[in-house]
């Protein structure tokens, strides 16, 4: 999940808290970061060598990339659906990221991992990870990628071409705005060398997985 409107909007559908006998001694790791950071690449390596994590895919209505599959990089849905499903209460958090562009974090996906008796590691943007931090409190470990400047950032974005000029313009707004929220994580995780990152993520994650509630 990535992306969205001038700061931080609070108009936002938010999905309430499950009940704490389905809760249980399960945990959640969220990692958050503006478009670009890495985090995807770090939330892929914690998977890989770590088994007992697994990864929540989110939904959206943004347009499936080539390399994409539904149901394994995200669920996707027409605007009308996603729409209807936040009437319906489908969504533990959901945003609308960019005019008419959806993410959202499904409530039965987060059950089903649950019900695996995996912990849950999200990848979404930073409103998504401080809404998810916010309703679970510490059963929730919420972490903040960021890079080492707004310079290279903005080159990495660049460098995807993906997007149009005005599309990168919009991006590159959502991304200093989100900057300024990494002080309401629960750790800043600076992307500097990756494989230093890769270890700082390793550790801090696998102390609050063996930490007691």
């Amino acid at each position: 999940m990535t992306a969205n409107q001038p700061p931080m909007n609070e108009n936002k559908q938010q999905g309430s808290v499950l009940e704490e006998s389905k809760l249980g001694n399960h945990k959640l790791v969220i990692f958050s970061a503006p478009s670009g950071s890495g985090k995807t690449t770090v939330v892929r390596h914690l998977l890989k060598v770590m088994p007992n994590l697994e990864f929540s895919i989110s939904a959206t209505t943004r347009p499936m990339r080539t390399n994409e599959k539904h149901g394994h990089d995200y669920y996707f849905y027409s605007k009308e659906e996603f729409e209807a499903g936040i009437q319906n209460g489908i969504f533990l958090e959901n945003e609308e990221v960019y005019e008419g562009v959806y993410y959202g974090t499904l409530k039965s996906e987060v059950q089903r991992l649950w019900d695996e008796g995996k912990a849950v590691i999200f990848d979404v943007d930073v409103e998504g990870g401080l809404n998810i931090k916010k309703i679970y409190a510490d059963k929730a470990l919420a972490l903040f990628l960021r890079p080492p400047s707004l310079e290279i950032l903005v080159e990495r974005l660049r460098s995807r071409n993906t997007e149009t000029e005005e599309q990168l313009a919009v991006r590159i707004a959502k991304v200093k705005s989100e900057l300024k929220f990494e002080h309401r994580f629960d750790k800043v995780i600076v992307n500097d060398v990756l494989s230093d990152t890769f270890v700082t993520a390793e550790q801090t994650v696998a102390s609050f997985l063996k930490s007691e509630d």
